[in-house]
């Protein structure tokens, strides 16, 4: 019988979860709280349920210090439900806005209501088609699928790709174009209804190395991130941050939930988001409900029925690195992370003649470490995973779309494991 102890699992997700939080698991998933029922057969509107919610949102708020200002929340569909949700619900806000502008230029004119409706619609049709614009920096496999459900949604005649990292790096994502080649829509004319970005691609291993600093400023645009496989690695300053999201199961827990912080300004009552009736009439979509951040805000994320099981784990991961880090908070997992890549990293350049990091160096990914054996022969990659196998190094191997070897280095990868991979990098290297 294998012992877990005895495994390293590097799996880019569904990820491996700290041994201590899926042993509680075991337990309160027959009994939780001695109530003699499941965590799993409980209400998701029962005070138990509440409670977890709350704690889990304490717990993310503690580690990435978030603002008062800023909203937690919990939902399904993943990460790839959120491209479709940001899109859905900040072109919503960014059209009411214009449509309100108009409105009040219209205000003091003596036509009939009726006749003073009709024209701001004229208006914003035309200033819909001629203005509306959503840029994605696209860096990888996954800010790519994003900007092909915004055209989808959309027309891709308002998707602004203002930045494609296969044009600077032989056609193949590995790289991030320098931000004096970005092609931002301009502000001044209002700018773009969000400026969307990958903080870390899983399938090609590439991270920003810090926030962008042609995102910056007073004027700055709605900034949507992606940051589902570094999620909790790392300091966030969440204010640059319109929307950050991501899905759990990399750093935070099992699959089943995705987890938004938003900023409040897009919120009810601060923010009113076109209706449903006037998207139509522009030829926008219209979102499902259970992608629409005001409802979900609402309802304290229980709108629908969410799995208060996978929202548990994710804050007892949570709160596990808050009671290990203390005043450190996400800080002292940023340095581990940061060590724990360093060390397979300088391991793989010690042999250049044996193993190909596959990013560029100045955009290397902490979490998901992206390498080639033997210039990609695949009978010699073939072989490194059967030996890493037999040494209980597991899930190393590449996304099928790319091929090669992934080590991800969540957060649930110990010191050790990292360190077993390298003494095994070596040995691999020396035969």
């Amino acid at each position: 019988m294998v012992n877990r102890s005895d495994i390293h699992y590097f799996g880019a997700g569904p990820a491996p979860l700290p041994t201590a939080v899926l042993e509680k698991a075991s337990s309160v998933l027959l009994n939780y709280k001695d109530k003699g029922i499941g965590l799993c057969e409980i209400s998701h509107r029962s005070p138990e349920a509440n409670e977890i919610l709350e704690d889990a949102k304490k717990a993310l708020s503690t580690l990435l210090d978030i603002p008062e200002d800023y909203e937690v929340l919990f939902l399904q569909s993943g990460g790839t439900g959120e491209f479709s949700a940001v899109v859905y619900n900040l072109v919503s806000i960014w059209v009411e806005k214009k449509r309100a502008k108009i409105a009040a230029e219209l205000s003091s004119s003596s036509d009939s209501e009726e006749a003073k409706k009709a024209e701001v619609v004229n208006r914003l049709r035309k200033v819909v088609d001629e203005e509306l614009k959503l840029d994605y920096l696209v860096t990888g496999s996954w800010s790519l699928k994003a900007s092909q459900e915004a055209a989808r949604l959309v027309g891709a005649k308002h998707v602004n790709i203002a930045a494609d990292s296969r044009q600077v790096n032989n056609g193949k994502f590995g790289n991030i174009p320098a931000e004096s080649e970005w092609k931002l829509t301009p502000r001044g004319s209002g700018g773009p209804a969000l400026v969307y970005f990958c903080d870390n691609e899983t399938v090609d291993g590439v991270e920003f190395p810090a926030f962008p600093q042609s995102l910056e400023g007073d004027d700055a645009p709605l900034v949507c991130a992606d940051m589902s496989s570094n999620f909790i690695s790392r300091k966030v300053d969440v204010r640059k941050y319109a929307v950050i999201f991501g899905g759990a199961q990399k750093n935070i827990g099992n699959t089943g939930i995705a987890i938004a912080i938003i900023r409040k300004s897009l919120l009810p009552p601060i923010s009113t988001p076109a209706t449903p009736d006037l998207m139509r009439e522009l030829n926008l979509s219209v979102g499902p409900i259970v992608l629409d951040y005001p409802t979900i805000a609402k309802n304290n994320s229980l709108y629908n029925t969410l799995p208060i099981f996978d929202v548990w784990i994710a804050g007892q991961v949570m709160a596990g690195l808050v009671d290990t880090y203390g005043v450190k908070k996400i800080g002292g997992q940023e340095e581990i992370s940061n060590d724990k890549a360093r060390m397979i990293y300088d391991t793989l350049d010690k042999y250049p003649d044996v193993y190909r990091v596959v990013p560029d160096k100045s955009v290397r990914s902490r979490m998901n470490i992206c390498f080639r054996v033997h210039g990609g022969d695949s009978e010699k990659e073939k072989a490194f995973l059967a030996g890493a196998e037999k040494h209980g190094l597991l899930g190393l191997k590449g996304h099928r779309s790319v091929g090669g070897i992934r080590a991800s280095n969540y957060n649930a990868v110990s010191i050790e494991g990292a360190k077993c991979l390298v003494t095994y990098l070596e040995e691999y290297a020396k035969a």
